[in-house]
């Protein structure tokens, strides 16, 4: 009996820690934020003001739940704003977007000439075609984005990236 109650006191927790092992808990997987592609910014060299240019791209959103870009800023620019082309008093005009750019659950934003777009202003260089402009995003799920822009020569009429005078 004495030999039955050893044997059982060894083997009991051994046979107890292989069946119920509760699983060590795993952290959920995070989703992944918003993806950026086709990064681009308009030249400044060739154009009558080379004080401000503009980054356009397209966003896309793989999460359950609406993102939105809600700010920019960059090194070779003194004001970063994020501006919408909209229509007022029947002319197509540029002003900065109040709320930022959504960019929709499993859908995508396109920030694009003629429409949304990131305007860097008070530029401290000119910029010419293959030079490369630090980005970086800021979005409401509070994700970044560190972007290097390759630039590109844009021969759309300047004034569309310009801001309307008030």
């Amino acid at each position: 009996m004495k030999l039955l109650a050893a044997t059982i006191a060894v083997a009991l927790p051994v046979l107890l820690s292989s069946c119920g092992t509760a699983a060590t808990p795993q952290p959920a997987a995070a989703a992944p934020g918003v993806l950026v592609e086709d990064a681009w910014v308009r030249a400044t060299v060739g154009t009558k003001d080379k004080s401000m240019t503009a980054a356009f791209m397209s966003l896309t959103n793989p999460g359950g739940a609406d993102v939105k870009l809600i700010s920019a800023t960059s090194p070779v620019a003194g004001l970063v704003q994020l501006h919408e082309m909209t229509k007022k008093d029947g002319k197509m005009v540029m002003q900065e977007k109040a709320g930022g750019v959504t960019v929709p659950a499993t859908s995508h934003a396109h920030l694009t000439p003629g429409g949304d777009h990131i305007m860097l202003m008070n530029l401290k260089n000119p910029l010419k075609p293959g030079d490369e402009v630090p980005l970086t995003l800021k979005f409401s799920d509070n994700t970044t984005h560190d972007l290097k822009l390759p630039v590109k020569a844009f021969t759309e009429e300047e004034e569309h990236y310009h801001p309307t005078p008030k």
